[in-house]
């Protein structure tokens, strides 16, 4: 990773955020090779506008949008254009942000560090407070699927440094957890949950 005073680090089990303006660049980081990033966008001037996972499959007609395509809003507005991805390219937009709820099914008593809350928190630190929890892009998270229809929850492909780059087409917030799940292998089979980075440039 190269040094930069711009890069953000997202701290391990935690969230982030920050504020872009149209036609700047995003580079999202996997650090370490194994650490899934859920990641959000908003409309600053309409916090109820935000990247959708539903409207960006209906659009591209893609699981995962590739190389030149965009990530669009619940208005049907695209948000973020993929530039550049240096990983295999797999990521998810099927799986819903995990919650205090989604560990107590897995079998964790108790409060357990989650990508919502992450999500809130990181807001927070920018004195925003958003409506609701969209559902994310899981940068780097990899999630088989078959003709038949089951789904898995497989250790990333991705590698130290992997690095996907987008362009803002619109002003942003954009926020990011470093998912804390250590139960399932969605973090590598040691389950073991570390820190990404981001730059806006």
């Amino acid at each position: 990773m190269a040094n930069s005073d711009r890069i953000v680090e997202i701290p391990p089990r935690s969230g982030k955020a920050a504020r872009m303006r149209a036609g700047q660049t995003l580079r999202v980081i996997n650090t370490h090779g194994h650490q899934v990033v859920d990641t959000w966008a908003f409309n600053p001037t309409d916090l109820h506008e935000t990247m959708s996972m539903e409207a960006t499959r209906a659009t591209t007609v893609k699981i995962c949008p590739d190389i030149g395509d965009s990530y669009y809003s619940n208005n049907r507005r695209a948000m973020l254009e993929v530039l550049d991805d240096t990983s295999p390219g797999r990521h998810d937009t099927l799986m819903a942000a995990c919650d205090r709820y989604r560990y107590n099914l897995i079998g964790h008593e108790g409060y357990h560090d989650n990508c919502t809350d992450n999500l809130h928190s990181g807001l927070a630190e920018l004195g925003i407070t958003a409506p609701k929890t969209p559902s994310p892009l899981n940068l780097f998270m990899n999630i088989p699927w078959t003709l038949s229809g089951t789904l898995s929850f497989d250790p990333p492909l991705s590698r130290p440094g992997d690095v996907i780059t987008f362009r803002a087409k619109m002003d942003l917030i954009v926020a990011f957890s470093a998912c804390p799940q250590d139960i399932l292998p969605i973090n590598g089979e040691l389950g073991k949950t570390v820190e990404a980075h981001f730059e806006i440039t």
